[in-house]
């Protein structure tokens, strides 16, 4: 799980294209629909804390913690240039997930962009989720998304390609998939070549981010096993129901 190393200077510019703020808007309607009250959020697995930044801006106080500290580097660098208001509303830590304490409950919890995935065993969603349960107040939301195995088996991974550059650099990305099918498991082995546009040197990076796809009957268990209860589910930004066709799907839970 000890990935985004090097790859973590380049990712805000790799994900550029992502709708963080259509993503937010759809976990605050999801927050205010099943616990209208929420204000203090506890992010697992915040990266370079985007998302916690804009769910800041819509009024959130938001604890972000990530496994990685350059990505944490970069998460507290999006606090200097924030409003003061918004500033007093973020902070961030480095730790493990499956193991971290605050030592403070939280109206909420999240986990975004298939941060469950990374948990490969059962013993590490277990853990995660004892990590959620110990930071929730009563009655309070878990909110999560993964990989949802049934779409992974219909339409399977292949390789694929994207380009990126800035006025630095010109960067491209081949994701090479291997699926392990008695594991639930894919290994995406990404190669990142980065040129400097000014030099004209050319870095390689690789790094193997292993992701399980997770079913519906072992995800009520799981979470039922640790004590929530699942009040909501959906495919990613559409809340359609989940089907063959649907990689992302998010969960809602309940602490019981």
């Amino acid at each position: 799980m000890n990935v985004f190393g090097k790859y973590a200077q380049y990712y805000d510019l790799l994900y550029r294209d992502k709708d963080y703020d259509g993503e937010v808007r759809f976990i605050d309607e999801l927050i205010k629909k099943n616990a209208p009250n929420a204000n203090h959020l506890l992010e697992l697995g915040c990266g370079t804390g985007i998302h916690a930044e804009k769910l800041a801006e819509a009024g959130y106080s938001v604890h972000g913690v990530d496994l990685s500290a350059e990505m944490l580097k970069y998460a507290e660098k999006r606090i200097q240039y924030l409003p003061v208001k918004e500033t007093q509303r973020l902070s961030f830590s480095c730790g493990d997930i499956r193991q971290f304490r605050h030592g403070r409950r939280f109206d909420a919890v999240i986990s975004l962009f298939h941060v469950m995935s990374y948990q490969t065993e059962d013993k590490d969603l277990t853990a995660v989720c004892d990590t959620v349960k110990q930071h929730l107040k009563p009655k309070g939301i878990f909110i999560f998304d993964c990989w949802y195995g049934p779409a992974v088996l219909t339409d399977r991974p292949v390789l694929r390609v994207k380009k990126f550059e800035n006025q630095q650099i010109e960067m491209i990305r081949i994701a090479e998939p291997l699926m392990h099918a008695n594991e639930n498991i894919v290994d995406v082995n990404y190669t990142v070549w980065i040129k400097d546009k000014n030099s004209s040197k050319v870095e390689e990076i690789k790094e193997t981010h292993r992701i399980r796809y997770w079913f519906m009957p072992e995800i009520k268990s799981l979470l039922g096993d640790s004590g929530f209860d699942l009040v909501g589910t959906g495919e990613w930004m559409t809340s359609e129901i989940p089907g063959f066709g649907t990689w992302g799907v998010y969960f809602v839970c309940q602490k019981k």
